[in-house]
């Protein structure tokens, strides 16, 4: 199929920038769109699923990913070489990258995903919080300004209130985050926050925050286009987290009013606005036991989970992006977005849990999981008898259910669970609902 760009031209061929599950769920819908795929791989992944199930298949290096994955230089080349059109990045490794949506501009490639200024702009989190309250996005109570000082951020973290939350500015996935109950206890966390910021992400500068005591994580897909369109396509609740890394999400949030539920919507489309938002992306919020909710961030970029909300609104949200990458209309108006059911994701990592969930490695000696069906879906980018490698995220698969409501989704979770089956030289794996 062929879609005109607001430049006119075709997306008739995509490459994927990235690996595993993602990659192999973007070629599923490239293939029915009749778009073809081209997959990229490191030495470790050559043998791999995505690879296998792409139109055309490039060697970009060794398996460490700053040298394949992470590699603006090869996947640019990679594109041009196959005369790829568009580039869609998936999730993690280069999606979130400024430099590389700047880089394919300049090139003359489609990136699929928001302009960099949003990236940027959103990327940042003292920029990002104060866009959103200027656009009357509830924000937490915080300090984001330049003076990092340890007697200013003492001084605003009284003021805010015990207990605090200090951010790593540049933070995700956890890191260069602590929460502070007493003002005895902040320069020895400031000093651990700033330690573990700086290893990750070359800077130490961190914001304060009011720290929301037994908060609910709940976040809204959004999607705008090149014409001025944005809509949201409801909520999800990712509270069940590990190590900062979420578990298991459902949509839509339970227990949400639907008053609650267009304001957590709009909030979310003033967000987007504010930075001239288009395709694919996620406003986080914290929510408390009032639901009153607050501004956490942007992911510039589509989500692990966004299949829960395929499954509520009957979307492929991958087509979305393309269609709107290619210079398209949002393809609903707000009101024509259904919300039907319930769904729920669980991730499924080789972890070993007698040893607080460390990652494990090694070939698949078995892997079985329930059958999928249009109420169960199998999100996976590895086979029986592939390798879980050291170099990448141990995550195996993500089981995707929908029910007519939450109970009877969650029973058809627990059923599901007790069908999947992982086995390793190192570790066995039998999933079940505890």
């Amino acid at each position: 199929m062929k879609y005109a760009t607001t430049t006119g031209r075709n997306i008739t061929k995509v490459l994927i920038a990235n690996r595993g599950e993602i990659a192999c769920r973007v070629m599923r819908t490239a293939r029915k769109l009749g778009v073809q795929s081209v997959a990229v791989y490191s030495e470790a992944d050559r043998n791999s699923m995505h690879v296998d199930m792409a139109d055309e298949a490039y060697s970009i290096g060794p398996a460490p990913s700053q040298q394949s994955y992470l590699s603006m230089e090869k996947i640019i080349q990679v594109a041009k070489t196959s005369a790829a059109q568009a580039i869609h990045p998936g999730y993690g490794f280069l999606s979130e990258n400024m430099e590389f949506g700047e880089l394919c501009k300049e090139e003359g490639i489609i990136f699929i995903g928001p302009p960099s200024s949003a990236i940027r702009d959103m990327g940042i989190k003292s920029t990002s919080k104060s866009i959103m309250a200027a656009a009357g996005v509830p924000v937490v109570e915080g300090y984001h300004g330049e003076d990092q000082s340890d007697q200013c951020l003492k001084e605003h973290a009284g003021r805010i209130g015990y207990p605090v939350m200090i951010k790593a500015v540049r933070g995700g996935g956890g890191k260069g985050m602590r929460i502070v109950r007493s003002e005895q206890e902040f320069q020895e966390q400031l000093e651990s926050a700033r330690r573990e910021a700086k290893k990750s992400f070359s800077d130490d500068a961190v914001l304060i925050e009011k720290f929301v005591d037994t908060p609910r994580h709940v976040e809204v897909q959004v999607f705008g286009d090149h014409h001025g369109n944005a809509v949201y396509l409801f909520e999800r609740d990712c509270s069940v987290q590990r190590r900062h890394q979420k578990i298991i999400e459902e949509a839509p949030a339970p227990g949400i009013k639907p008053e609650i539920r267009k304001q957590l919507g709009e909030a979310a489309i003033r967000a987007a606005k504010a930075v001239n938002y288009v395709g694919a992306g996620t406003v986080e919020f914290i929510m408390d036991s009032k639901h009153n909710f607050y501004f956490m961030e942007m992911n510039t970029r589509l989500q692990v989970e966004h299949p829960v909300t395929e499954m509520i609104t009957g979307t492929d949200l991958v087509e979305w992006q393309l269609r709107i990458a290619a210079g398209e209309k949002i393809p609903l108006s707000q009101e024509e977005i259904p919300l039907q059911g319930h769904a729920f994701e669980a991730r499924i990592y080789a972890e070993d849990p007698n040893h607080n969930f460390v990652p494990e490695t090694g070939p698949l000696v078995h892997l079985s999981t329930p059958p999928a069906d249009p109420c169960t879906r199998i999100e996976t980018g590895v086979r029986q008898g592939d390798e879980v490698s050291v170099h990448y995220d141990p995550m195996i698969a993500k089981l995707v259910v929908w029910a007519a409501d939450r109970q009877a989704a969650l029973t058809k979770l627990r059923y599901s669970l007790r069908q999947c089956h992982i086995s390793s030289l190192h570790f066995h794996l039998a999933v079940d609902e505890d």
